[in-house]
């Protein structure tokens, strides 16, 4: 059995990411191995992504519970951070590797599992769990029901951590991608959902690394859960508009068309708008900031949009224009002009 941690992190602590190389995950690995910990990431050995120097990889496929097995041996972990399970049947396969083996199982859920629309700002962790337009958020519901469940029942110790749009300079924010890039450049309307009023939350990877790596070993975080964001946020036509500036251009013309409207012509894209980015979300940070007293958000995202503007524009093979994004936001903004 995994022996109970002190009440601060110990460090070296024994920590092992599955996943480890995503947005989330390689801001809070660099975090984590910058501060001393002991990290191990376990993955299927696919990501471009580098992970830190002094980080030890096992390859493996989680959703192959004998493989990770026979990787991982006998070894045990102070915490264990899960990245990669979305429904509940992957939770539970994790559960099922990791119980008896460690001190505290981190499983990242979702911020658009709160409550959609809300009914009050700001969020907290006491608001209602409840997205009914969004299945990838009613099964991270499912998932911290499950072991939410196990934790009562059994002491499995799980904490959830609940991300809202993190982001490094890889991801631009906006729906179009690098297609709103090229159309703001080249004088083109850009697709604005809604009024472009409701209000967003953006929180830099290595903002959200140093609360997310602060809890990781400290047992007061098991049975518990936490958001993690900037307590910045922002309306869509100034994240728009910050955008434009960091690509070096004057006023973008922000064409303004209903969620509904957009989910009726690309339902994938609806269901994202509807589920989470056509709602004001606006989180109060207060939770996190008593278990980790020096977390501060400090990277606004006019300096985040430079950044992901800046690491594009040097990386041609990524500047991919999306023909059918293209077609949507020409005909959309063409009969919202009609319309206006």
């Amino acid at each position: 059995m995994v022996t109970t941690l002190p009440s601060r992190t110990v460090s070296p602590a024994n920590i092992l990411f599955i996943g480890g190389t995503g947005v989330i995950s390689t801001a809070a690995a660099e975090r984590a191995v910058a501060l001393g910990h002991r990290l191990t990431i376990l993955n299927r050995g696919q990501s471009t992504r580098p992970v830190p120097e002094g980080t030890e990889v096992l390859h493996a496929d989680v959703r192959d519970p004998e493989a990770v097995r026979e990787v991982l041996g006998g070894r045990e972990f102070d915490a264990v951070a899960d990245f990669i399970s979305y429904t509940p049947d992957q939770a539970q396969t994790s559960m099922d590797l990791f119980r008896d083996r460690v001190g505290q199982y981190v499983f990242i859920s979702s911020a658009s599992a709160y409550q959609k629309p809300p009914t009050r700002l700001p969020i907290r962790e006491s608001t209602p769990l409840k997205n009914p337009f969004w299945q990838y958020s009613r099964d991270k519901i499912a998932c911290e029901e499950l072991l939410f469940q196990a934790y009562r029942e059994e002491d499995f110790p799980v904490t959830v951590v609940r991300p809202s749009h993190t982001y490094d300079r890889t991801k631009i924010a906006m729906v179009g991608g690098w297609t709103d890039i090229h159309r703001m450049r080249n004088g083109l309307p850009l697709m604005v959902h809604g009024d472009g009023t409701s209000l967003w939350t953006l929180t830099h990877s290595k903002d959200f690394a140093k609360a997310f790596v602060g809890l990781l070993g400290r047992p007061q975080a098991v049975g518990e859960s936490y958001t993690i964001t900037s307590d910045e946020y922002l309306p869509w036509n100034q994240i728009y508009q910050l955008f434009a500036r960091a690509a070096g251009v004057g006023e973008p013309e922000l064409v303004h068309v209903a969620s509904e409207t957009i989910a009726a012509h690309d339902q994938e894209l609806g269901s994202n708008l509807l589920g989470d980015r056509s709602h004001s979300v606006v989180f109060d940070n207060t939770k996190i900031k008593s278990l980790v007293p020096d977390y501060t958000a400090t990277i606004p995202f006019a300096d985040g949009a430079r950044e992901i503007v800046e690491w594009h524009d040097n990386h041609p093979e990524l500047q991919q224009v999306n023909g059918a994004y293209m077609q949507l936001s020409d005909k959309l903004t063409a009969w919202s002009r009609r319309g206006a």
